[in-house]
């Protein structure tokens, strides 16, 4: 089985995506999550261009990386300098990392108008640049930056700076389509020219401008190239690197090349999501493989067909890559998607009993109603527990009062004032909040709480909002979604109504009737 290189430049190629932000902490904690994900290579920074990639190194040497190389990223010594004298170089030697990464220019463009020099003064530079860095023992990995169009362009010069770091010493090349635009056939073609003139091992690296990335870099890697470079999630300039995420999974499962392993496979959406959290953004979910609507199934003939036989409509097993089936009720739902959801989720159902087609009917009319119940299973739990086992409500409402106030100049504020009854004891309750369903989320539970200590770890983590018919203007129904965390577990309510204020009431009821659920079990009528 050939094995394959992981280069992972996310804390630096993937640092430059749009609204991608790493702390210096997050930094150190990605680099040790990929360390144990199994990668071959971790790209820290650029030493020579900000303060903080400089910091990072300087932390980074007492990482104990048990796998891992951590590498320094530059550029070819500065026209004007000579590899000594560069800053450059001197940065990336005082970086103290084991391998170092520069890149050259190949499009005889780039050497003429970026540069400014003739293309033989830049083989030189290539040269030179590589000879330092291997005189100073590091492993050197040379990048040849926009080779693809490079090639297009002048194919005898884009060869020779390959063959200019190989000359120097170069430990491999790879061969970089920077600005992404390469076909697939027209990859694989420039990839075998690249690999007749070389000498030496390539490598690929591929940008995703056409959405290419991933099929480009598999390309390459079935022609030969012994290393991928590419980020965590895609992240990246522009629209973004090739996905690691996507080719590992390709590379272990489709193509039976090894990669990080099999067993290390299985954390692959963990790390996927741990990336996005650093980053600050939100995870995906179309990815493919780690994205949570990866192995989503909403039709009820896609049910029915996974629950027989899970290859009917799933490439991979979901655990394969640490993922896992989902099932989604919707007004496409069949009988299928309702007896998965009930057996998913403990709910107790008899697959013979009519129940299972209620339910189904009842999904139906909400969601022509407006209703959405794909990220508010919770919802849709409360309403199985009502039509199924006939479950009665934990407290009943006798009513509330809203008053929102604004003086003058200053923020306005809310008060809310509940009544409610828990089996027969009535509660009066008011509380403040800096809108009204911030006043009546605080006013509900502090009514409840008396009765139920268990709800005071409750906390609202997000709040949609969507209008449903906006031809409707202020008397547009609206769907509220509610997020809800008790610190253990999250899940999700929505409400529907003319009246945002009663659509965020259904929420809320839905939201802390599923933790006493929960936590109590279901009462009957």
């Amino acid at each position: 089985m050939r094995k394959i290189q992981i280069y992972d430049t996310t804390l630096r190629d993937g640092a430059q995506g749009e609204n991608v932000s790493f702390s210096m902490e997050d930094k150190l904690n990605v680099a040790r999550k990929l360390d144990a994900l199994g990668v071959d290579y971790i790209e820290g920074g650029w030493p020579g261009s900000n303060a903080k990639d400089v910091a990072f190194f300087d932390r980074a040497r007492k990482l104990k990386l048990r796998h891992a190389k951590l590498a320094a990223f530059g550029s070819t010594c500065h026209p004007h300098h000579t590899a000594a004298q560069d800053k450059n170089l001197q940065a990336l030697i005082e970086a103290h990392t084991p391998v170092v990464t520069i890149f050259g220019k190949t499009w005889d463009l780039h050497v003429k108008v970026a540069l400014g020099i003739s293309l033989k003064e830049n083989l030189e530079l290539i040269r030179s640049s590589v000879a330092f860095l291997k005189s100073h023992g590091r492993e050197v990995i040379y990048d040849a930056e926009h080779f693809f169009d490079g090639y297009r362009a002048n194919s005898e010069y884009a060869l020779s700076t390959i063959q200019a770091a190989e000359d120097a010493g170069a430990d491999i090349v790879v061969l970089c389509d920077t600005n992404g635009g390469t076909l697939p056939a027209e990859i694989g073609e420039r990839f075998k020219a690249a690999a007749k003139a070389a000498r030496g091992p390539l490598g690929i690296h591929t940008h995703n401008d056409c959405e290419l990335a991933v099929a480009n870099s598999l390309i390459a890697l079935q022609l030969g190239a012994v290393q991928v470079q590419g980020t965590i999630n895609g992240y990246g300039e522009r629209c973004g690197n090739a996905n690691l995420c996507s080719i590992i999974a390709n590379l272990e499962l489709k193509l039976g090349m090894q990669s990080i392993g099999k067993k290390n496979l299985k954390r692959l959406t963990e790390v996927s999501h741990y990336v996005s959290e650093l980053a600050n953004l939100p995870h995906r979910n179309e990815l493919a493989f780690v994205g949570k609507s990866a192995f989503a199934h909403k039709g009820g003939i896609h049910v029915s067909a996974v629950m027989k036989n899970s290859a009917s409509y799933e490439h991979i097993d979901p655990g394969a890559v640490g993922n896992e089936r989902r099932v989604l009720v919707s007004e496409l739902s069949g009988k299928s998607n309702v007896i998965y959801k009930a057996v998913e989720r403990g709910l107790g159902l008899d697959p013979s009993s009519p129940d299972a087609k209620a339910v189904v009917e009842k999904l139906k009319e909400m969601e022509n109603n407006g209703y959405q119940f794909e990220g508010a299973e919770a919802s849709f739990e409360m309403l199985f527990d009502k039509m199924v086992h006939h479950a009665r409500e934990f407290f009943e409402l006798d009513g509330f009062r809203l008053i929102t106030e604004k003086k003058g100049g200053e923020d306005s504020h809310s008060e809310a004032v509940i009544k409610l009854r828990v089996d027969g004891q009535e509660e009066h309750t008011a509380a403040e909040g800096v809108g009204p369903v911030s006043a009546l989320d605080r006013a509900l539970r502090k009514s409840l709480t008396t009765f139920f200590p268990c709800i005071k770890d409750i906390r609202l983590t997000d709040y949609k909002v969507r209008v449903l018919n906006p031809q409707g203007a202020t008397d547009a129904k609206v769907r509220v979604l509610i997020e809800s965390s008790d610190g253990h577990d999250t899940w999700g309510t929505v409400g529907v109504s003319e009246n945002i204020i009663e659509a965020s009431w259904q929420a809320l009821v839905d939201s802390i009737t599923y933790k006493l659920k929960k936590e109590l079990g279901y009462k009957r009528k």
